[in-house]
């Protein structure tokens, strides 16, 4: 039976996973803008959504398989679960193949002719296009592996090693710059070390399931993970075409350094929230492990509790992201930074906190076996946040495309929450709203109108700025720990504080 602490553990490793190599990227994008330039630096970011386009060939078997590799290993049926990861694997050879050849194809055309590349840059962009092409087949096979711990409910496998690779790459990245190197050898660099991230992979999925082997999947097999897959696929198909629409548009549109002034800005509220993001990750092989041995009781209670958690941290991170967005970018990247990014910062904060809001209904939704549902709502909200997109960037350029954003998450995001509960996920909407929602959102309003008099033009040093910081994470530690915690939880975490204190 999956219980709270064990969901919590998994939660907690998830999120470590992402923290370190979080945190070194963002300590690192200074010197790295620095060292490759304005221009170098949007290529480089040009590069990474082409390749994130690329992978709309992903017909997101990794859905199909996560879900069935928890249902088949909660009803021990070892056979079942070594035909899902091998038709898994193979999917993602094919489709790394077919991205790899074509983005090389493509590689010319997109330099010199589809994107606002300087011609000074063409040559070396061409080069990292094509490393990166390389890198795509790579990267379908390490996001394949990645899943197969997960579906297992062992994040915290999962997480050890993403939390190394991730740690790694921006300090060698550094490394590679500081020795002289540039753009290209920065590609080469992320190629490699996605080839050894699978191979780590590979060696602890060996150990997890030390009896594993090939095994041709039947039938059966195949049209339960691809009939899964097939709806999961209209959802990934929306959410990559939506996630790199905006840096294209303003690259197409604008030219590099306005790609990198958005990217930059838009970067550290992608990187917190995506961090918080992994909180939920962990729902789905939960509910799919419920869903088969039915506990719909149990998957309720856990759906309350993480909904009402993960809304307060996601909170409180964007409260922070967006109060101090001003002094943040000063101190991380430069006045001009600062400038060009800080409400575009602010703003994708409160963009990504709205649609983390519906991050654990679709997660439960498609543990239940409703992945159309999530599907059709996730093109829908594709297509109209594509058109707000293009008017934003036309119109107020890259703020433009940040509003566009906000407005796209906050209509969307209403009608999925207000359709989904109480048809495909098992919870009215009123039950959430009253347990998961109403106290937390009174505790971030009050404590952003107190951090918003704070982030005031009295923070002129770095030291003010991370005094009003602690200040406000003290307030909402407090208020969560009294006002959010359920009382179990709070009674079971003084408790361990008081055995820490005394040891």
């Amino acid at each position: 039976m999956t219980s709270s602490p064990r969901v919590l553990n998994n939660a907690l490793f998830n999120l470590l996973g992402g923290v370190a190599p979080a945190l070194v990227t963002i300590f690192t994008i200074p010197y790295v803008v620095h060292q490759l330039g304005d221009a170098s630096y949007g290529v480089l970011t040009l590069v990474t959504s082409i390749i994130g386009y690329f992978a709309l060939l992903d017909i997101n078997v990794t859905a199909g398989s996560v879900k069935f590799v928890a249902e088949h290993h909660a009803k021990q049926d070892h056979a079942r679960v070594c035909q899902t990861i091998t038709f898994g694997l193979w999917v993602y050879l094919a489709i790394g193949i077919v991205g790899m050849l074509g983005i090389w194809a493509l590689a010319h055309v997109m330099v010199t002719s589809l994107f606002n590349i300087p011609e000074q840059l063409h040559a070396i962009s061409l080069q990292a296009l094509r490393w990166a092409a390389i890198g795509f087949l790579v990267g379908q096979l390490q996001a394949y592996l990645q899943s197969v711990p997960q579906a297992l409910q062992r994040y915290d496998v999962s997480g050890r090693i993403e939390a190394i690779f991730g740690t790694l790459v921006p300090i060698l990245t550094v490394g590679l710059l500081a020795c002289g190197w540039g753009l290209v050898e920065v590609v080469v660099l992320r190629v490699a070390a996605s080839a050894l991230h699978c191979l780590s992979l590979a060696w602890a999925i060996r150990r997890l399931l030390p009896s594993f082997y090939f095994a041709s999947p039947e039938a059966d097999v195949r049209r339960g993970i691809l009939s899964f897959s097939a709806f999961s696929f209209l959802s990934r198909i929306a959410a990559l075409s939506y996630a790199h629409a905006d840096k294209l548009l303003i690259g197409a549109l604008m030219g590099m350094e306005q790609v990198t002034y958005f990217a930059v800005a838009s970067t550290l509220a992608n990187r917190v929230m995506s961090l918080t993001g992994r909180l939920s990750g962990v729902i789905f092989p939960v509910a799919s492990a419920l869903a088969a041995t039915k506990e719909m009781t149990r998957l309720e209670e856990i759906y309350l509790q993480s909904s009402r958690y993960v809304f307060f941290i996601n909170g409180a991170a964007v409260l922070l992201l967006a109060c101090f967005s001003f002094p943040i970018l000063h101190f991380w990247m430069g006045a001009r930074f600062a400038e060009q990014g800080a409400l575009i910062m602010a703003v994708i904060a409160l963009s990504q906190l709205i649609d983390s809001m519906t991050n654990i209904p679709s997660l439960v939704n498609d543990g239940l076996g409703h992945p159309r549902v999530s599907g059709l709502f996730a093109v829908t909200r594709a297509l109209i946040g594509l058109g707000m997109l293009y008017l934003g960037v036309e119109l107020s350029g890259s703020v433009g495309a940040a509003w566009a954003h906000f407005w796209a998450s906050a209509l969307m995001t209403a009608l999925f929450v207000f359709y989904v509960h109480g048809k495909t996920v098992p919870v009215s909407l009123g039950h959430v709203m009253d347990v998961a929602y109403s106290r937390p959102a009174a505790i971030l309003a009050l404590t952003g109108a107190m951090a918003w008099s704070l982030s005031g033009p009295a923070i002129g040093t770095i030291w003010v700025l991370v005094l009003a910081v602690a200040i406000t994470c003290v307030v909402l530690c407090v208020a969560g720990f009294l006002w959010v915690l359920y009382p179990g939880h709070r009674q079971l975490m003084t408790t361990r504080l008081r055995q820490l204190m005394t040891s």
